[in-house]
């Protein structure tokens, strides 16, 4: 690579040497400031090929330098470095335009790569406008696992493409999700967030699409549903995994031809929105158990995004207890803090319900215990409850007509307001006949003959209800 001058600019001398003699070692020219007005002087002047930028400085923030850079000299790249190692952060730095953004502190070959990469690339990526001010996001974390987190949502919020959150309960995906929408470039329309597994099976269809009246039984009136609510914002498909196939067949049409139908409609609607879709289940396995469309699957995969559990980034533990107590003050409570030895002791936990069950922890400890200082007995006695409380979530010795029942009091309990809707009984037995179905399919490696025997059915009969419910046949698995 030829010769280029580089400025640099860090009010900390021994970082201005670190990357000055690592940048010199690649053949450029550096030239160093510790201040962001001999910078912006360099820049008017039309010096220099690449800019290399701190974000705090005493004179001025580098993000609000940043504009003023990238309109003045729109092909200088720059590259910004912050130890305020935060998602705003990083938003700020790729809405104000920079070429990249590197958390504090970071590897020399990160950045050799980034300013070989700005170097390298005909044309600068557009400066969009600043983001507005500053917010306190919910997302908390400074750890190397969610500094990539960070960086790739900072690339996404110019783009509407689809994101496919995955991670365990209690991650914070619907965070993640909101954040996309927040900071994004249809943060002035609607977010609407639909949780799949918490929709009876019949009513997903209407709950997402809409009904004309008397589309069926009880559709006594027109109904928008959450597709059109989300027109021009973003639409989150959380637990995406519990999406019926019928549904994932209409959803997968609307990914395709960017358009949908309302239930008994006839004129399509155009779909003008993002849509965000999670799940904490492996879809990969469901689609190779024929529980999930394969197409479907790979529309909704555009880009991934795994968000880590609590034990994978426990150097969060810290500032998420912090963050926590903070919003119980709000609330009203007192001010409280944890001791060191607490910290520690919550950092050798395993936090299978993540970072939910660790809010839930440093909440409900704010407000039980009146010390002012939170101390590793207290910790102890509180971890020790939760591995006490916990209980199996099948009872022991259950049978399918016992699991059925408590399944069916769970649903009547539920309507709190009135009765189920019309057709109970036929909606019941296709959530017994679908699972039935499958498992004697995958147990006979996809073969429907003997499939039928086993179940007692014809033939002719088995492959209806395989059509009507949508399974999957898939041979040779199991």
């Amino acid at each position: 690579m030829a010769a280029n001058t580089i400025l640099v600019a860090d009010d900390d001398r021994a970082i201005r040497t670190v990357l000055s003699e690592a940048l010199g070692r690649l053949g450029h020219q550096v030239r160093t400031a510790g201040d962001a007005a001999t910078l912006w002087r360099w820049v008017k002047d039309g010096a220099g090929d690449l800019v290399i930028t701190d974000v705090v400085m005493p004179d001025e923030n580098g993000l609000d330098l940043l504009p003023r850079i990238r309109k003045l000299r729109p092909d200088l790249r720059v590259i910004v470095m912050s130890a305020r190692n935060t998602l705003l952060t990083a938003v700020k730095a790729t809405e104000g335009g920079a070429f990249e953004y590197l958390a504090k502190p970071f590897d020399l070959g990160d950045l050799r790569n980034a300013v070989e990469r700005a170097l390298s690339r005909p044309k600068p990526v557009p400066a969009n406008e600043s983001a507005g001010d500053e917010e306190a996001l919910p997302i908390v974390g400074r750890s190397p696992a969610m500094q990539e987190i960070y960086r790739l949502l900072a690339r996404l919020m110019t783009s509407d493409l689809t994101v496919l959150l995955t991670g365990e309960s209690g991650t914070g995906k619907e965070l993640i999700a909101r954040a996309l929408h927040d900071y994004g470039r249809r943060r002035k329309g609607p977010f609407i967030a639909v949780n799949m597994a918490a929709i009876p099976r019949d009513l997903i269809e209407s709950d997402l699409f809409g009904h004309e009246r008397g589309a069926f039984t009880g559709a006594i009136n027109k109904a928008t549903g959450r597709f059109e609510q989300a027109a021009g914002g973003t639409l989150f498909l959380d637990e995406i995994g519990d999406m019926p196939l019928e549904a994932q067949t209409r959803l997968l049409r609307v990914l395709q031809e960017g358009e949908f139908t309302t239930v008994g409609g006839r004129e399509p609607i155009r779909a003008d929105l993002r849509i965000v879709a999670a799940t904490h289940r492996d879809l990969r396995e469901q689609v190779r158990r024929g529980q999930f469309r394969e197409d479907l699957y790979y529309r909704l995969n555009v880009v991934p995004l795994r968000l880590p559990p609590l034990r994978e980034r426990i150097e969060d533990i810290p500032d998420l207890v912090r963050h926590f107590l903070n919003r119980a003050t709000e609330e009203g409570g007192s001010p409280k803090m944890f001791d060191a030895a607490a910290i520690e002791r919550l950092q050798r936990y395993e936090w299978p319900g993540n970072v939910r069950e660790l809010e839930n922890l440093v909440r409900r400890v704010a407000v039980i215990y009146g010390e002012d200082v939170i101390g590793v007995d207290i910790v102890a006695r509180e971890l020790a409850a939760i591995a006490n409380a916990a209980t199996p979530s099948k009872p022991a010795g259950e049978s399918l007509a016992m699991a059925a029942e408590r399944h069916l009091r769970d649903y009547f309990s539920a309507h709190t307001h009135g009765l189920p809707a019309r057709g109970l009984y036929d909606r019941v037995l296709r959530e017994i006949e679908r699972p039935l179905i499958q498992l004697s399919l995958e147990a006979t490696r996809g073969n429907q003959i003997r499939a039928a025997e086993m179940l007692g059915l014809n033939r002719n009969t088995l492959r209806k209800k395989i059509r009507e419910l949508d399974i999957s046949v898939l041979r040779g698995l199991k």
